[in-house]
């Protein structure tokens, strides 16, 4: 079981199979334990036929300040699914906290408006994606600690 915090540990992850990996598999980062054990998953995994993390950007503009920005998927991952078809996911790893508009507090405080700000961008960020990935037959998922089985 990981620790209570997703965002507190990154580093570099070593691959058992470096020949599934999609990029350079001696420069491979996680920013969160998270991460690092959905990395873990997809490298040794038999049905994960390659993967990758972080090797290419979408372009969005951003609700925030109405310019261009680069965003970053966690993952993408080519594998067999049932009957013998090959599936191509595009995944982010976010807390589910994340995925919900924070409440509107009785005082706007900076943490709040920061809180905001990140729901918004995270929005964008998905709406894009998702559209990136219809118009080339892959499927976008955002994965919780629900779908990683991480206990709070």
């Amino acid at each position: 079981m990981l620790l209570n915090t997703c965002m507190a540990y990154s580093g570099k992850y070593n691959p058992t199979y470096p020949n599934k990996y999609k990029g350079d598999p001696t420069n491979i980062i996680y920013r969160s334990l998270w991460e690092r054990k959905l990395m873990k998953y997809l490298d040794n995994h038999p049905d994960v036929l390659e993967w990758a993390s972080e090797e290419f950007c979408i372009p969005y503009k951003s609700p925030l300040d109405g310019k261009m920005h680069r965003y970053f998927p966690d993952f993408y991952v080519k594998k067999r699914g049932v009957g013998g078809t090959i599936d191509e996911l595009v995944i982010e790893v976010k807390p589910s906290k994340h995925l919900k508009e924070p409440p509107t507090p009785k005082r706007k405080t900076r943490r709040y408006f920061g809180e905001m700000a990140r729901y918004a961008v995270n929005q964008r960020k998905f709406e894009v994606a998702e559209q990136f990935c219809h118009a080339r037959g892959l499927k976008f998922i955002i994965m919780t600690e629900k779908e990683l089985d991480i206990k709070w």
